[in-house]
């Protein structure tokens, strides 16, 4: 074999320095030694790194050998001048310990990302992001391979790390794009499938955990931790009628009735293994549309190494987790509930991460994701970092990610996470455990900004979904427009109607009369935003019990106090959130590592709670009233919120004009109330539509008869009233025969 040109070596050998900091994976700019060099007038040379190999020849794309390239440095490093006056492709085929293989040189392809991407990012700009950091499978100059690109401006050397190069951080050395602070490098013949990670050395050179890639769109099954090269989800066809329906289903007059609802517990499989995706959607979509949600909420679905976070504490915010399977899983998971007509929020979690040694933390050697200052960057209660919300590129790794769900997958809405937790600096913390911002106020100011201009992007992007803020203060207007002074969100849950009235109905009923105020006090804040009312997880974890077990009495008073407080939160203006099991009453507070407990069914008691919320969900989807003024005031008027001597609360619900108003009143005591008269509006048929003590919910059938008439007695200043038997721990719902 014939040895390409070696004589006149100062043409092509780097220095003795560069050869050793390539050999020991320290140099940080490989590809200004590495590939070919040389050209404008100059000749070229070629220069290749290959640890332990013997020998290297130089194929031309045919097959031709070009010759032997000389061996500079027995750590495996080659050089020799180029045979060719231009820049043609080149292949290799490496010799070592008896065996030979050809390949490609991954020094000798250009960048394959376009600067407007590179400063678009150094901007914070870029919303589309992943569509450029990651990596993606790609075509470059005819050659299959993937590109990987990583932000990690601090960085001295990235190195991408897999099977595919023995997990050698010499062999894969990135290529660095100072002003954006993003690496990339482009590797022949790797596959969709094949698993990566990034060796990273920090500033001063120190070698840093191995890190997932931030941007991966798959990831390995937990406790593995590796990234998976997938490139992002595949957009599917949109079910016909989407995303026009998502409008409509997200409107604010319209009636939104979600199953929140845990991915790997709801059901299981044999031996306790989770459902894939596609076995979940088989189950889940009958259910939803025989119970009638309109929405079904996913507790988090991005990536978590822990099981017990529930997906709260995520490291691949790209990935879909592969507990159930791949990205094309969730996406196809997706549409098949869109074709059922129902709507996807997923919970989104932006104020926090894990410390997991994998994930974003101190990712590059310095506090990149998080803000360095403990002060702001460390939250103690979770023992996770927070987002440095003020760093451009930060904020929009975050923007470009919500983006991303929407874009990609097709989601309906998403429910923020912790939002108060990013509001306030001194959220959970003691004197002295925080900064002030600027004006010396507990605002965090970046938070907001943060907050706001993803509002204003997703709407933008995406009209009609729903952004929803899990916020538990009373920072006013978070569900306000940007433009008049709020956050932005469209909806936001009302946490505390839920612990007043979960408060209230945990009470026995004779000491109810001194905590009435928990029932009505929900309506003096209550058109202030645009509130979802919600039974979490939250309210079923951590020895608070399940909701059934929550309920004060005997056990037919526990399912008659369930049942009616189900009534009520049904009628009460705002839309309904129900933690999957509470449907059926399950008894055993919720566990993650297990499946609802679906044989309850057997028994009568939940089953007739299950057919109550069924039928609660198709008379409030039938029912304007109960929904179409949801946010306005005049959508509602109390009728009787003062006796709270006999715990009895009534109100009246209603719509646009012509539609027929709806009565909603609820005895909380075990005592029937007998010609119990509360005014009406108009006189005519007032119809029983609902009676949460009926025989088939397990009730004792006290009620009305079906139809109560208005009579011409005045009563509270109208003139028109009817005398009602209200059933003991029972709603009624009445409406106005048209």
């Amino acid at each position: 074999m014939t040895a390409l040109n070696g004589n006149s070596q100062k043409a092509y050998a780097p220095t003795a320095g560069e050869i050793d900091a390539i050999a020991h994976g320290t140099h940080s700019d490989p590809f200004a030694v590495l590939g070919l060099q040389g050209g404008n007038g100059s000749a070229l040379t070629v220069r290749i790194f290959v640890p332990g190999a013997e020998r290297v020849e130089l194929l031309d794309y045919d097959g031709t050998a070009f010759g032997t390239v000389p061996m500079l440095h027995r750590a495996g490093f080659f050089g020799a001048r180029f045979p060719s006056q231009q820049r043609i492709p080149y292949r290799l085929r490496v010799h070592k310990d008896g065996a030979s293989w050809e390949a490609e040189d991954p020094y000798r392809f250009p960048s394959a990302i376009p600067e407007m991407d590179l400063e678009l990012i150094a901007n914070g700009d870029h919303l589309k992001l992943y569509e450029t950091l990651g990596a993606h499978p790609m075509t470059l100059e005819g050659v299959a391979g993937v590109r990987f690109a990583v932000w990690a401006p601090n960085a001295k050397r990235v190195s991408v790390i897999g099977n595919f190069n023995q997990w050698d951080g010499r062999r894969h050395v990135m290529r660095r794009h100072a002003r954006a602070g993003v690496w990339d490098i482009f590797i022949p013949g790797i596959e969709k499938g094949e698993v990566y990670k990034f060796e990273i050395l920090g500033h001063h050179g120190e070698l840093l955990p191995q890190k997932a890639d931030p941007v991966a769109f798959q990831q390995e099954h937990p406790p593995a931790t590796a990234s998976i090269v997938h490139g992002p989800a595949e957009r599917l066809h949109h079910a016909p009628g989407w995303p026009e329906q998502r409008e409509k289903i997200n409107a604010i007059d319209a009636p939104i009735s979600i199953y929140e609802m845990h991915l790997g517990s709801w059901m299981r499989g044999p031996e306790n293994k989770f459902l894939t995706y596609d076995e979940i959607a088989d189950r889940l979509i009958p259910y939803l549309q025989d119970l009638g949600f309109t929405h079904v909420e996913l507790m988090p679905v991005s990536e978590f190494p822990f099981d017990g976070s529930w997906g709260y504490q995520p490291i691949g915010l790209y990935a879909p987790t592969s507990r159930f399977g791949t990205p094309e899983g969730f996406s196809r998971f997706v549409r098949r509930l869109h074709d059922a007509g129902i709507g996807v929020i997923v919970d989104w979690v932006a104020a926090h991460f894990p410390t997991d040694t994998h994930g974003l933390g101190h990712f590059d050697g310095s506090a990149l994701y998080e803000h360095e200052d403990p002060r702001r960057g460390f939250h103690h209660d979770w023992n996770t970092l927070i987002y440095n919300y003020g760093r451009k590129e930060v904020a929009n790794f975050l923007i470009a990610n919500a983006l991303y769900w929407l874009d990609h997958f097709d989601i309906d809405g998403l429910r923020a996470d912790a939002v108060a937790s990013m509001l306030y600096l001194d959220y959970s913390r003691k004197e002295g455990e925080w900064l002030p911002n600027e004006h010396g106020g507990n605002e965090n100011l970046e938070a907001l900004a943060f907050i706001k201009r993803l509002n204003e992007v997703v709407y933008k992007a995406f009209p009609g979904t729903a952004m929803i803020a899990e916020e538990s203060t009373a920072w006013p207007g978070v569900s306000q427009p940007t433009y008049a002074g709020g956050l932005g969100f469209g909806y936001k849950w009302n946490m505390g109607w839920m612990h007043d009235t979960l408060n209230y109905i945990s009470e026995d009923p004779v000491h109810r009369k001194y905590h009435h105020h928990n029932m009505t006090f929900g309506l003096v804040y209550g058109f202030s935003e645009n509130f979802i009312l919600p039974l979490s997880h939250d309210e079923v974890v951590h020895g608070k019990g399940s909701l059934i077990a929550r309920m004060p009495g005997d056990r037919w008073q526990k399912f008659a106090n369930l049942r009616a407080y189900f009534g009520f939160m049904w009628g009460h203006p705002g839309k309904k959130l129900l933690f999957m099991g509470g449907e059926f009453a399950q008894e055993r507070e919720w566990n993650h590592d297990y499946a609802l407990d679906w044989e309850h069914l057997d028994d009568p008691y939940h089953s007739g709670v299950q057919s109550l919320v069924r039928d609660l969900n198709k008379l409030y989807r039938s029912s304007p009233a109960l929904y179409a003024l949801d946010t306005k005031p005049e959508g509602f008027e109390w009728v009787v919120s003062h006796d709270e001597e006999n715990s009895v609360i009534a109100f009246l619900r209603k719509g646009e004009d012509g539609t027929p108003p709806m009565l909603v009143i609820s005895n909380f005591t075990p005592i029937p109330r007998y010609d119990y008269r509360v005014w009406v509006p108009e006189p005519g048929t007032w119809r029983e539509r609902l009676n949460t003590d009926a025989k088939i919910y397990g009730g004792g059938d006290v009620g009305n008869g079906g139809a109560v008439e208005a009579e011409p007695v005045p009563h509270e200043g109208h003139p028109y009233s009817v005398g009602l038997t209200l059933p003991p721990l029972g709603t009624l719902f009445l409406e106005l025969q048209e």
